[in-house]
């Protein structure tokens, strides 16, 4: 045990007859080895005893340089109790002694933790270690490393400021100090031990920087007992939430313990922290894989389908979408949990959009599968167009999530380009709407339109209507061409919406005008 010194001598021998296992007593001293936390539990127990054994001689010297040797703080049996001494309500728990160093060792290597609870002893073995496995290889993921996460019972941190009082006065009499954050964290050390066992066990690498997440949530059935006495002295940290079962969160936990003071503390719970009634339970083991992006273009070609599911008070009103004619197929090969869909602006229902198609993009959530080759993504697309005749789409490829972005950055300022089969109901001749095609840069002022007012804020928005060209049909019709800012309401600029677009097709020809078909182009 080279990493230990003398000085960590008194601790030892403290926190193992305190009932603290072997690696919770390599974080208070400090040890930063990660391969010393990794060796077997019995290993590093029968190492304790050793290194206590072979500083037995030293004893003697120690007490008699230190005023108030850490041996006779271990064997208060026999001594009268002091009151700079750390205390449960005014009175100094015995600690018990360790005369009998089999004894001690042998009791240590079964009993719970009263730091840990058990999570660097038990769950830190390599049965425990296959069961995360299992659960992994059983979820039928794709992934070529993995980042660990681990969530903690909150009384943990409880458990940890008790052990670090008490080290911390060991170390005061030495003339030593002991700053909590000096201590290996438990997360850190459980981490050290676990990775390298389950990278060999899943025959990949851990990566911090891993979209794929294995995460196991440790539960302790005494956590709310042991934090109770927080919340009365810090009400103010714990506050109900609807979505959790206890206000002892891990971070309400912290938040008092930061703000409780140290003698009272002390008063309420016991230092050292008393040995548990129960082990941890690992209560969840998840996996979870960060989102996949698939972007593309799709054409549409039908009058009668909306880009998303068109509901309204929980009634459908048309069987289908762009959104799910897409996504179906797309989920269905990733194996996602769920998908987000966006795209670059939207038609309505009865537009057409043809041409080289809308840009779209689907965030996968949580996919099993996440490697496709350039083939398998042409496969994908073929089976999307092979499956409806209102839809296609074109360039389906795997994008990152910055890509998502750009897609929907400065939309407003790109120009779209529309067709529009116009209605008048005055006669009209080809001369009438030639001075369409001379009109350039029209700017337009265009209040919310009613048709979608119950969803948009109420504004007027300036756009402009860069170039138009008509295309005389018959004295009733007329088809017109239009280059236009993104954003503008191409059917409100032809029949003007009550007066609420200005000016309109139907104010510049005098006339009333109406749209009858339109296409995205």
């Amino acid at each position: 045990m080279s990493s230990l010194t003398e000085k960590d001598r008194p601790i030892v021998q403290l926190l193992l007859n305190t009932g603290t296992c072997p690696r919770c007593i390599l974080r208070f001293c400090c040890v930063g080895s990660q391969t010393l936390y990794r060796c077997p539990y019995k290993d590093l127990m029968k190492d304790l005893k050793e290194f206590l054994k072979n500083n037995q001689e030293k004893e003697d010297t120690v007490c008699s340089d230190v005023v108030d040797p850490p041996c006779k703080r271990i064997r208060l049996e026999h001594t009268d109790e002091r009151p700079d001494d750390l205390n449960h309500n005014g009175a100094l728990q015995q600690i018990p002694s360790v005369n009998n160093e089999n004894t001690a060792t042998e009791n240590s290597a079964v009993e719970v933790c009263n730091v840990c609870l058990g999570i660097l002893q038990e769950f830190c073995e390599v049965d425990f270690v296959k069961k995360v496995c299992q659960k992994v290889n059983s979820a039928d993921y794709q992934f070529t490393s993995f980042v660990f996460s681990v969530s903690l019972p909150p009384q943990l941190s409880v458990r940890e400021r008790a052990a670090w009082l008490l080290v911390k006065q060991e170390m005061g009499k030495l003339g030593l100090s002991l700053a909590k954050d000096d201590i290996v964290q438990l997360k850190e050390a459980y981490k050290w031990i676990i990775h390298p066992q389950l990278s060999e066990e899943l025959g990949v690498p851990a990566d911090g920087k891993s979209l794929f997440e294995v995460s196991v949530v440790f539960a302790h059935p005494e956590t709310d007992e042991e934090c109770h006495f927080l919340a009365t002295a810090c009400p103010d940290c714990f506050k109900p939430a609807k979505n959790k079962q206890s206000v002892f969160t891990r971070m309400a936990v912290i938040k008092a313990l930061e703000k409780i003071k140290e003698d009272d503390f002390l008063k309420h719970f016991p230092c050292p922290p008393g040995a548990p009634k129960n082990l941890c339970v690992a209560l969840e083991i998840q996996c979870n894989n960060g989102a996949v992006f698939v972007a593309g273009r799709y054409n549409k070609y039908s009058r009668n389908l909306p880009q998303t599911p068109w509901i309204i008070d929980g009634e459908r009103k048309l069987e289908s979408s762009v959104e799910e004619l897409i996504s179906e197929h797309v989920m269905a090969e990733f194996k996602a949990d769920s998908f987000n869909f966006s795209s670059s602006g939207r038609e309505d229902v009865d537009v057409r959009t043809l041409g080289n198609g809308r840009p779209f993009a689907i965030e996968l959530v949580n996919p099993r599968r996440i490697h496709f080759t350039a083939e398998e993504m042409k496969g994908l697309q073929q089976t999307i167009n092979n499956s409806s005749d209102k839809i296609q789409v074109r360039d389906l490829q795997l994008v990152t999530r910055s890509a998502i972005g750009r897609m929907k950055e400065g939309e407003e300022e790109k120009t779209k380009t529309y067709s529009a089969l116009i209605w008048t109901d005055k006669a009209i001749r080809k001369e009438d709407i030639a001075f369409l095609d001379d009109i350039k840069e029209l700017k337009l002022d265009q209040k919310t339109p009613l048709r979608v007012l119950h969803r948009r804020p109420l504004a007027v928005r300036c756009r402009i209507i860069h170039t138009m060209k008509s295309e005389y049909i018959d004295e009733h019709h007329f088809r017109l061409h239009l280059k236009t800012q993104a954003g503008t309401y191409i059917k409100e600029f032809v029949h003007g919406d009550f007066g609420r677009t200005k000016p309109s097709i139907g104010s510049l020809l005098n006339r009333t005008a109406d749209i009858l078909e339109l296409d995205v182009e």
